[in-house]
């Protein structure tokens, strides 16, 4: 176990429940921030992507219509 993850477990034993949640809280929130700065290196990235770009074009060439839950 690293030394910050030892220090983040003393606090969180220190603080009260619901004190407890909100660092919970905090530290997903920063994980999906970090996940969303991948993303978006992802898809600066100039290269090809010929599959999604096909998936574009049929996605384009489809008539609009309802979604039908029957169908599903």
């Amino acid at each position: 176990m690293s030394g910050s993850t030892a220090e983040i477990i003393e606090v969180c034993e220190a603080l009260p429940v619901e004190k407890r949640m909100e660092v919970v809280d905090f530290a997903r929130f920063l994980l999906v921030q970090h996940d969303d700065g991948r993303w978006e290196n992802l898809i600066a990235e100039e290269k090809r992507r010929p599959r999604l770009d096909e998936f574009l074009r049929a996605s384009a060439d489809e008539a609009d219509e309802p979604l039908e839950l029957k169908r599903l």
